[in-house]
């Protein structure tokens, strides 16, 4: 094969993967390691990646990039369902429950999922608390839920309540579940997400929380980005659609997080 073939491909991997290592490329095209690094090299001087430590990201997973709203929630709809899925069976069936449902579009597939609701005994009780406006709305529908939401500044692009009385709030809190989702899950950084602000109000979440349950899907695995808001060793489950990379899934298990592949 031609360097320009195999560039190509590469190219329409990293596009359609999010992320490539160099391993898995040098096994795939059957070339050394140091062939794909000069290949990667020359894709990055063009603009169609950016290479990172072990491999390559698609150019726009830059630490800051990130998507509205609203542009996300066309994006891997079967995979945030199969995660909200798997999540739900998590939600307690018991007399009193709490569960907080951060903001995004995973967790808003769970939400979605929690507008169906419905006690497994008459005065069986779940409060939902979020800082999600959409999620708000939708659950507002459930006469079965007890709703709270998170007071504070509203960011526009994701619609989530942040700043420095959400993170209050919610330290005073205790819920039995969090429900986070996260930009990046990388085995040596951790949870991310590209905005300082909704960072802490992350953490408040994860800090908050009796166990914590993130919600992320493949194409977040072996991210960073800006700000990290939890190690690995302050998250219980990961949910997600594809088994991590060896090194993200030692990372995980030394950190005794369940994985959960929906």
């Amino acid at each position: 094969m031609f360097a320009e073939e195999r560039q190509r491909r590469i190219a329409e991997l990293v596009a359609a993967q999010g992320r490539v290592s160099v391993h898995e490329l040098a096994e795939l095209f059957s070339v050394t390691q140091e062939t794909v690094r000069r290949d990667l090299a020359t894709l990055e001087e063009s603009g169609h990646l950016r290479r990172v430590h072990g491999g390559a990201v698609g150019s726009d997973r830059l630490t800051r990039s990130e998507l509205s709203l609203s542009e996300r929630q066309s994006q891997r709809l079967d995979e945030k369902q199969r995660i909200a899925a798997a999540a739900m069976a998590l939600v307690p069936n018991a007399p009193t429950a709490s569960i907080l449902l951060d903001s995004g579009t995973t967790t808003a597939a769970l939400a979605e999922l929690l507008t169906g609701w419905t006690p497994v005994n008459v005065g069986d009780e779940l409060l939902v608390i979020t800082n999600s406006l959409p999620t708000a709305a939708s659950l507002s529908n459930n006469k079965h839920l007890l709703l709270d939401i998170v007071g504070g500044r509203v960011r526009g692009l994701t619609s989530a309540v942040v700043g420095a009385r959400a993170t209050e709030q919610l330290g005073a809190l205790r819920p039995d579940i969090a429900f986070i989702g996260a930009n990046g899950i990388h085995e040596d950084f951790g949870l991310s997400t590209p905005d300082p602000v909704e960072a802490a109000t992350k953490t408040a979440m994860v800090r908050a929380a009796r166990q914590v349950v993130a919600l992320a899907d493949a194409s977040k695995l072996g991210t960073e980005t800006l700000v990290r808001f939890a190690t690995l060793e302050e998250i219980d489950t990961l949910i997600t659609t594809t088994a991590p990379s060896p090194e993200l899934a030692a990372a995980l298990a030394a950190a005794g997080v369940e994985t959960v592949i929906a």
